[in-house]
């Protein structure tokens, strides 16, 4: 019971960073809950594929493919761009410890210390400094992939394609 409300909280705190940044954004009110989804459910799926054993970047790079086929789709129904859905949702993604960490190593190398500290503290930044890299080249990645893989068909072209039976009858 106690991993299932963690669960829900995860899920919940997910799309209010969502709604934080649309809200920042000035995105239109029609498109705040779309937006909360997408960013509760794309930070979901990143969790839940660390937690089965993938990596960071792995974990944002499917939550980002998530959010950018998602967002094709609901774009359609809220009759806006999926750029305006998916960004947002997909910011909370960003690694900003990472990130904070490989400037505060770039800091601390400036300083005077000896040569093992030097190589261990150096080791430590590039380390967080590459995973902020490639966590953000998977995030941009898997927004943008779906939306390059289908920009010349609309999403009303795609539930065509997807239900032959009813586009036959037209």
């Amino acid at each position: 019971m106690q991993e299932w409300l963690h669960f829900i909280d995860r899920w919940f705190w997910l799309g209010m960073g969502a709604i934080g940044f649309a809200i920042l954004f000035n995105v239109p009110k029609r498109t705040i809950f779309t937006i909360f989804l997408l960013g509760a459910f794309g930070g979901t799926l990143k969790f839940i594929v660390l937690a089965a054993g993938g990596g960071i970047i792995l974990g944002s790079f499917f939550g980002a493919m998530l959010v950018g086929f998602a967002s094709i789709f609901a774009a359609h129904y809220r009759h806006t761009p999926p750029f305006v859905l998916a960004i947002p949702a997909v910011i909370p993604m960003v690694p900003g410890a990472f990130a904070y960490r490989a400037m505060l190593g770039i800091i601390h190398l400036t300083e005077k210390i000896d040569h093992e500290t030097f190589l261990k503290l150096m080791e430590e930044t590039v380390d967080n400094g590459l995973k902020a890299f490639f966590v953000l080249a998977a995030l941009s990645l898997g927004v943008s992939a779906p939306m390059l893989i289908f920009r010349r068909e609309s999403a009303k072209n795609l539930v065509v394609r997807i239900k032959p039976d009813e586009a036959r009858s037209k």
